[in-house]
């Protein structure tokens, strides 16, 4: 056989060789993966089970239950019923892993502690302590009372129950205006009026405008139809 043909046949055994390893190769990356997928379960959903009940559909499984030892107070999820749960439902995990659970107190009972006249952070620190739940903060805006105090508690303080709810004052709502165009107006007249009102006015470096008397409005910040507030401040840019 000449030279040339059987360096060619040498070439296609090769090739044949090379794509049969590379073959066998991703044949053999796919049953791993099949393999190690087989292994891996997905984590059912424990939370709102008895503690009998989420172990055995964890043993079902092949999936092991670690309970945390603190148990956590809650007003909708009865005593001895999960109530949180690591790693969350749908996830995967290996078989023989641990899913770590914690269970509910149910709703603790106890006498609300008198909080009027704290602030909500304080307020909602002390609830916590007492072993109960802060309930809902409703709020009111007025000048009789400090910001951030609360004004009034449900229940009041030493009646039995499992959580607080708090109406905190946030202070008085603030006037606010819309502010107005003032270009082509005196500036002086105008920031006279706007101090009038609470404003802090500025009256900035003046610009060279002609066919305008000296003292008219050119610029102003914030411009017209912006929302303003007392206290704000407002420059103003006036020819000279």
């Amino acid at each position: 056989m000449p030279i040339s043909a059987r360096v060619w046949t040498a070439g296609k055994i090769l090739l044949l060789v090379g794509a049969l390893s590379a073959t066998f190769v991703a044949f053999a990356m796919m049953a791993a993966r099949v393999a190690v997928r087989a292994r891996d379960v997905a984590v059912p959903n424990l939370v709102g089970r008895e503690l009998n009940e989420a172990t055995a559909v964890a043993a079902n499984l092949d999936l092991q239950l670690t309970v945390d030892e603190t148990r956590r107070p809650d007003l909708k999820v009865p005593a001895g019923f999960v109530l949180g749960q690591e790693p969350p439902a749908g996830s995967f995990s290996r078989r023989q892993r641990s899913v770590r659970v914690w269970l509910s107190a149910g709703p603790r009972i106890a006498r609300a502690p008198a909080l009027v006249g704290e602030s909500q952070r304080a307020a909602e620190i002390r609830i916590v302590q007492e072993g109960l739940q802060p309930g809902a903060v409703a709020e009111i805006r007025s000048a009789l009372y400090p910001p951030d105090v609360v004004v009034a508690q449900d229940p009041q303080p030493g009646v039995e129950t499992a959580e607080v709810r708090l109406l905190v004052n946030r202070g008085e709502d603030r006037a606010s205006y819309v502010m107005p165009d003032l270009i082509g107006v005196n500036g002086e007249r105008a920031a006279d009026i706007l101090r009038g009102h609470g404003f802090r006015v500025s009256i900035t470096a003046q610009s060279a405008a002609t066919g305008l008397p000296p003292g008219v409005v050119t610029r102003q910040a914030p411009a017209g139809g912006y929302q303003v507030h007392p206290g704000d401040a407002i420059a103003l840019e006036v020819s000279r």
